[in-house]
C-alpha cells in the first residue's frame, strides 16, 4: 500500500513513508504503532489450529514476557472476540467492560487501554490481528487512532501475503525438485566431441534434459534447485545417470560431465565419482561467476586429477571469470565458447583470441575443444588455428544414449 493515508501513519512513528517497490519490516510497523499510540506492548498475532500464536512482538520496555512463537488457546484471547464481534476494536479501559472482565488475563497482566483490528489477506481470510495494549487505562484514545492502527494493518497484512505467496512459491518449487529427483522425468543426451585429424569421436559431453512441467530449459532447472539448496542433489543425479552409461562405450571414449563449485567443494562430486574410472571422466568446472573459494576448489579436484580425471573449463573466452578458471584450476582442458566459434571464419577479432588462448593452451599443456561449431566454415578456420577437437551441431547434435553409441561404431 502506499496512500497519503499510509504515508501519513508511517510518517507518526518517524518512519520514512512507504515508496514502491519498499516497505517497512513487520518489527518497524510494531515499533511505530506501538509508540505513537502510547502502549507498552504491540503484536501480530496468527490465529492457527485453535491457538493464538504471537509472530511478531514488540515490548519496548514492558516487563511482559511475550515472545514469537508462544501462543495460548484462541478463545481464551482477547484477538478472536474482537473478531467476531465480542469485544469492540478500542477500548480505552478493559477493566470497565463486561466481556474484557471475563478474561483473567484482563486483570492479570493487567490490560488498561487495548486497540486491535483484524488482519485480512488478499483473499478475504482472516490471518490473525494487529494489536496493542497498554497496562494502564488511556481515555484519550478516539476513533481517529483506530483507523490509524486500521492502516498499520492493512500495511501488515500485504507484507504477510507477500510472505505467505513466497512460501507457497517455495513448497511448490520444492515438489517440483522433489518430483525430478524420485522419477525419470530428468533424462542424460550425449553430444559427440570429434577428434578433427580423425573425424572420429572421441567423448560426450552428457547434457540434462528435463520432461517435468513446467516445461523449461535445463538451466532454469538447475537455477530453481540452487535458489532452495539442492544443487547437489540434482547435479548429482545428472552425473550418476550420465556415469552408468559410461561402461557401454568404448574403453578409448571419454565422457564428461559438468559440476559446479558448490557441488565440487561441499563433497558430492568426489562420492558420485568414488570407484568410477577416473581416466575416462572429464569434470567441466560449470560457472560464469568468479568462484570465491578457488583454493577450496582445487583441494577437491587435486587428489581426483592425481588418479586420472580431467578437469575442462566450459565456456573459455566468454566472460573476465571463465579466465580466472583457466588460471587458478589448472584444468587439462579449455573449452573456447561459442561466442567465440561462431562466424570465426569471418571474423578476425574471434580468430585472434582464439589463436591466443590456443597458445596458452600449447604454453600450459592444456587441450582445446571448440564448442558451437556449426558450419563448415567455422570448423575449417578452427582446424587452420591448430585446434585439435570440437563439437557443434555441424558435428552432431545432442542424442540419446543408443544414437551415442552407434555414433562410436567404425
Amino acid at each position: 500500500m502506499n496512500t497519503p493515508l499510509a504515508n501519513a501513519a508511517v510518517g507518526l512513528a518517524g518512519l520514512p513513508a512507504p515508496t514502491p517497490g519498499h516497505r517497512p519490516s513487520l518489527a518497524r510497523l510494531l515499533q511505530a504503532v506501538r509508540t505513537h499510540m502510547g502502549m507498552d506492548v504491540a503484536f501480530i498475532s496468527e490465529f492457527a489450529q485453535g491457538r493464538r500464536v504471537f509472530r511478531h512482538v514488540d515490548i519496548g520496555e514492558a516487563r511482559l514476557l511475550i515472545r514469537p512463537g508462544d501462543g495460548d488457546p484462541l478463545e481464551e484471547s482477547y484477538c478472536v472476540r474482537v473478531v467476531d464481534g465480542r469485544l469492540p476494536e478500542l477500548i480505552p479501559d478493559a477493566c470497565v467492560n463486561a466481556e474484557a472482565l471475563t478474561l483473567p488475563v484482563t486483570r492479570a497482566v493487567p490490560v488498561g487501554a487495548h486497540l486491535s483490528v483484524p488482519i485480512r489477506l488478499a483473499d478475504g481470510r482472516i490471518y490473525g490481528t494487529f494489536c496493542c495494549f497498554s497496562h494502564a487505562p488511556d481515555l484519550t484514545l478516539t476513533a481517529r487512532d483506530l483507523h490509524v492502527m486500521r492502516v498499520f494493518a492493512d500495511l501488515a497484512a500485504e507484507q504477510i501475503q507477500q510472505e505467505l505467496s513466497e512460501g507457497d512459491s517455495r513448497r511448490i518449487a520444492e515438489q517440483r525438485i522433489d518430483s525430478v529427483l524420485q522419477s525419470d522425468q530428468l533424462r542424460m543426451v550425449f553430444q559427440p566431441i570429434v577428434d578433427l585429424d580423425t573425424n572420429r569421436v572421441v567423448g560426450f559431453e552428457s547434457l540434462a534434459r528435463f520432461s517435468g512441467e513446467p516445461y523449461r530449459t535445463p538451466d532454469l532447472w538447475f537455477s530453481e534447485a540452487s535458489r532452495l539448496g539442492r544443487t547437489a542433489e540434482l547435479e548429482s543425479k545428472a552425473i550418476r545417470l550420465a556415469l552408468a552409461r559410461l561402461g557401454e562405450l568404448p574403453a578409448d571414449v571419454y565422457l564428461t560431465v559438468n559440476a559446479s563449485p558448490e557441488v565440487i567443494i561441499q563433497g558430492a562430486l568426489a562420492e558420485v565419482l568414488r570407484g568410477q574410472p577416473l581416466e575416462r571422466i572429464v569434470v567441466e568446472v560449470t560457472e560464469h561467476q568468479a568462484i570465491e573459494r578457488y583454493e577450496a576448489v582445487a583441494d577437491v579436484i587435486a587428489p581426483l586429477q592425481r588418479e586420472g580425471l580431467r578437469i575442462a573449463i566450459d565456456d573459455a573466452g566468454a566472460g573476465y571469470a571463465s579466465f580466472r578458471h583457466v588460471l587458478d584450476l589448472h584444468p587439462q582442458i579449455i573449452k573456447l565458447d561459442i561466442s567465440i566459434t561462431h562466424a570465426i571464419d569471418v571474423d578476425r577479432s574471434r580468430r585472434a583470441l582464439a589463436a591466443a588462448l590456443c597458445g596458452f593452451a600449447r604454453e600450459t599443456g592444456c587441450g582445446i575443444v571448440a564448442e558451437g561449431v556449426e558450419t563448415q566454415a567455422e570448423l575449417d578456420a578452427v582446424r587452420a588455428l591448430g585446434i585439435g577437437r570440437a563439437q557443434g551441431y555441424h558435428l552432431g547434435r545432442p542424442m540419446n544414449f543408443q544414437e551415442a553409441k552407434a555414433s562410436t561404431v567404425h
